[in-house]
């Protein structure tokens, strides 16, 4: 298991805030301050993070979740996913909440949903949920056929960082999108693999990273003449 170290506030929202593509507000630092404190808490005893990245905790895993608040405007689009008209986030494989949580602490007008399959992890979730006073919902479930209870009808963007998912089963998820719905995933040098009539660009080079970036996916357009 992975030891983070003790960051004094001050000094965790500095580096935070020259990680954002955006101002942070301070209810925004104060939920980010509590997850990486929940995060601290529960590292020792279970494996939310590789060994290798705890020296760059803040720039790997905050800041490269950070840098989508770039692809996400703060109000959800008009007419959105849910019933009220509220923009739909679903994060899969969510983890130690990279991307998920640090957007639902970012992204306040959004409703973010949160899939994570193991039950420790989802636990380590629920906590942070709680602790972060954030409305978002998480679901102790495996992304497959037929999606899981809670997954909403309609969503606007899909996220995924942690996990590379099959494209049977990527794609559905993105059978749920809106007309004009996204996927945007974390990935290397290696394309994502795509379930039929969707295409990816590369959205965002991740900072300091050559190969990271994340990719954006959406239907392909049709051909002119095609049903």
């Amino acid at each position: 298991m992975t030891a983070l170290p003790v960051l004094p506030r001050d000094d965790f929202e500095r580096r935070l805030q020259e990680l954002s593509p955006e101002p942070l507000d301070e209810a925004t630092r104060n939920a980010l301050f509590t997850h990486y404190e929940e995060l601290r808490r529960w590292a020792p005893r279970l494996a939310l993070i590789g060994p290798g990245t705890a020296a760059d905790v803040l720039e790997r895993h905050f800041g490269e979740s950070l840098a989508a608040l770039a692809l996400l405007p703060p109000r959800p689009p008009a007419g959105g996913g849910n019933a009220e008209g509220g923009g739909e986030l679903v994060d899969v494989g969510s983890g130690a909440g990279f991307p998920g949580l640090v957007i639902a602490a970012a992204r306040p007008l959004w409703r973010v949903t949160l899939i994570e399959a193991r039950q420790r992890k989802w636990a380590f979730l629920m906590s942070v949920a709680r602790r972060a006073a954030l409305s978002c919902r998480c679901l102790n479930a495996r992304v497959g056929d037929p999606l899981p209870e809670g997954v909403p009808a309609r969503v606007d963007v899909v996220t995924a960082r942690a996990i590379r998912l099959p494209a049977e089963d990527l794609g559905l998820l993105l059978s749920r999108l809106t007309f004009a719905g996204r996927a945007l995933l974390w990935a290397g040098d290696a394309a994502p693999d795509l379930p039929p009539g969707h295409v990816a660009r590369t959205a965002l080079r991740l900072p300091g990273s050559e190969r990271r970036r994340i990719v954006e996916v959406r239907r392909a357009p049709r051909e002119p003449g095609r049903p």
